[in-house]
């Protein structure tokens, strides 16, 4: 494939809006693009909304048992102030070496690699003898629907895992996980002349608070990922300055590691509600939004130091490096269906700007990463 045409497929991606929405359209348009190479591939349009989809596609002869899997994603975060950009977030302006939009590197350059770096293994006919499989999934960014709408048979097949997020070149072996939660308090409203008559529900947050702190004050260090992080994030509560609330809630979010994991995250928060609720007079309830495991693949691994080994032959300008960050990916979800696979996760610059204003890749990194995903791949199967 030109170098003009993996450029336009990368800007084409970034015009398109799918701010945690219209995968579809994404989708569509990555199944014409592998339909004209011949590259089987199906869309799965979600049943309650039509707009969004996932997409998984697939080559290999199937000569070998071997199952390399490629995931991304096709959505991005919001854009809260786009007058502050420099170029508008979907005009995908490219500026010298970068390219500017949404998306630019969460993660539509990885995806873009990972789509391309298919059809150029089936352009040079190198095709492997196994199969990779390219799970393409909706909603990453909140609450990874599109993941947990995979088959999880897709994932149990799966030898290894690359995720294409942006790394810049780096390879991350682990990460932790994403627990959110929702604590309702419910309360008694009375005037805020009798207060001794209600029960502030307010105040029953504030009482989880506090209890919160302590409860995860001397958890077990993970001793790649360190301590488990937690932080309180939304709080809401009362209507009117003369009422007692009868209503409250807030949000927490906290980071599991192998060493202190997802289910006894639950039980931790569980427990500390239980108390509050038998000692005090309020009445909390605990509410799972969102349930994300950690993964970790050995530094050692192979296919870690193959990935590092392969990434830094095309990056003369940097030191590559493997290291282990509190992000959250898909492959969240996706060990739970296969814990024993080995996952990294390695794509294009600039991960210091996903999320963020101005947020952008580099053509040259992006290019680099296309050939990256097929030296991996065609090592996997060596």
């Amino acid at each position: 494939m030109e170098k003009t045409q993996k450029i336009k497929i990368l800007q084409d991606l970034v015009k398109i809006n799918s701010v945690n929405g219209n995968e579809r359209e994404i989708s569509e348009y990555l199944s014409n693009l592998l339909n004209q190479y011949g590259i089987k591939n199906e869309i799965i349009p979600f049943t309650d909304d039509p707009s969004r989809s996932n997409l998984i596609a697939e080559i290999g002869t199937g000569k070998s048992d071997k199952v390399f899997g490629l995931t991304g994603h096709q959505d991005t975060v919001a854009v809260v102030d786009e007058q502050k950009w420099k170029y508008p977030a979907f005009s995908a302006t490219i500026d010298g070496d970068k390219l500017y939009g949404r998306g630019a590197a969460d993660m539509k350059s990885g995806l873009a690699a990972e789509v391309i770096a298919l059809i150029e293994l089936v352009e040079n006919d190198q095709i492997p003898d196994g199969k990779v499989k390219l799970v393409i999934t909706a909603g990453e960014e909140f609450g990874a629907p599109g993941a947990y709408k995979v088959d999880p048979q897709i994932i149990k097949n799966l030898d290894a895992i690359l995720v294409g997020e942006a790394t810049n070149g780096n390879v991350t072996y682990a990460h932790s996980g994403s627990f959110n939660y929702r604590i309702n308090s419910h309360g008694k409203s009375v005037h805020s002349s009798t207060p001794d008559l209600g029960i502030d529900a307010i105040n029953g947050l504030v009482a989880y608070i506090n209890a919160e702190q302590q409860a995860f004050s001397d958890l077990p260090v993970d001793d790649v990922l360190g301590n488990v992080q937690h932080s309180i994030t939304v709080i809401e509560g009362g209507k009117q300055v003369n009422t007692i609330p009868d209503s409250a809630h807030l949000l927490g979010n906290v980071r599991p590691t192998p060493a202190f994991g997802n289910i006894q995250v639950r039980k931790l928060i569980e427990d500390t509600i239980a108390k509050i609720n038998s000692e005090t007079e309020f009445n909390l309830e605990f509410e799972l939004l969102h349930d994300f495991y950690p993964i970790r693949t050995a530094e050692d691994n192979e296919f870690v130091q193959d990935a590092k080994r392969v990434s830094q032959s095309f990056y003369p300008d940097r030191k590559i490096k493997t290291y282990a960050n509190n992000g959250a990916t898909d492959a969240s979800v996706f060990v739970q269906s296969n814990p024993d696979a080995p996952v990294i996760i390695l794509g294009p610059d600039n991960v210091g700007t996903s999320h963020q204003i101005d947020e952008y890749t580099t053509i040259s990194s992006y290019l680099n990463t296309i050939d990256i995903y097929q030296q991996i791949i065609k090592d996997f199967f060596a």
